[in-house]
């Protein structure tokens, strides 16, 4: 008897025609912030000024990760992340960037070290007043550095890095910090495709059932389309840091410069 299996095929998901957020809910979300303490601080500060205006039952900020390297300052952005105010009616919410991961695999496992400072790993030191050893091909001098960092830490700022999430689903929208696989549904991401990703997930036309709000992969304006949101602008270099307001089916771009200029708050966008 000769039996025949067919493998079923994955249903075609399309994504939200007006994606919107649950009703009596604000978002906010923040791109890759890289070290900018200058650009952070401004911009939540606005978001909170906007929050205290806002009538909404619920009021979400999501950073979407990668808060350290390359930029100046990345300790600043860590204890001011970890010391945001509780109980002023916000939801802060924490998502984990590759530059996470590769800072606590480095406080793990030493030999990480070269690699994490190849791109970028060395401001963050730096910041915590440390720095690259001279005989880079050691494994001796890069576990002493890792110790020195652990030192530097302070509890709230390791409990911070340790604690962050690599998702968040709210609404028609899906915020992690890379992207996400194509062809495979959002609850089943895996976790180095939420932090890594790039090419596969951008350079696809395959829909998912949310809109994916995400950070990592550096362009010159927030980029929109129907399947995606990128809000990294490249903060350390380009001088600006963005964000996206979401409520209900309305969405705004937030901006702070290094020009010395306010926050800036475009009219509402759509795809």
């Amino acid at each position: 008897m000769i039996s025949t299996l067919f493998r079923q095929k994955k249903p075609r998901v399309a994504a939200p025609t007006t994606p919107r957020t649950p009703d009596g809910v604000v978002i906010w979300a923040i791109g890759d912030v890289h070290g900018r303490l200058d650009l952070l601080k401004p911009l939540v500060e606005a978001i909170m000024a906007d929050a205290a205006a806002s009538h909404a039952s619920r009021k979400v900020v999501v950073f979407l990760g990668d808060y350290i390297d390359r930029g100046p300052d990345s300790r600043g952005v860590v204890r001011y992340l970890a010391g945001l105010p509780a109980n002023i009616g916000i939801e802060w919410r924490f998502l984990k960037g590759n530059h996470e991961e590769a800072m606590l695999d480095f406080l793990d496992d030493p030999t990480t070290g070269a690699t994490w400072c190849e791109y970028g790993g060395d401001a963050t030191l730096a910041s915590y007043g440390l720095r690259m050893p001279q005989m880079t091909h050691r494994p001796e001098p890069w576990a002493h550095l890792s110790a020195d960092l652990e030192h530097k830490l302070a509890p709230a700022e390791r409990a911070f890095l340790e604690n962050l999430d690599l998702s968040l689903a709210l609404g028609d929208y899906f915020f992690a910090h890379a992207g996400a696989r194509p062809g495979e549904r959002l609850e089943r991401q895996a976790d180095r495709d939420l932090m890594w990703i790039r090419n596969s997930f951008l350079d696809s036309e395959v829909e998912f059932e949310k809109v994916v709000v995400h950070g990592h992969t550096p362009t010159r304006t927030v980029h929109v389309d129907r399947r995606r949101i990128g809000l990294d602008t490249k903060a350390y270099d380009s001088g600006v840091l963005s964000a996206v307001r979401l409520e209900g089916t309305e969405r705004r771009v937030m901006q702070t410069a290094d020009d010395g200029s306010d926050p800036v708050v475009t009219p509402p966008f759509a795809v």
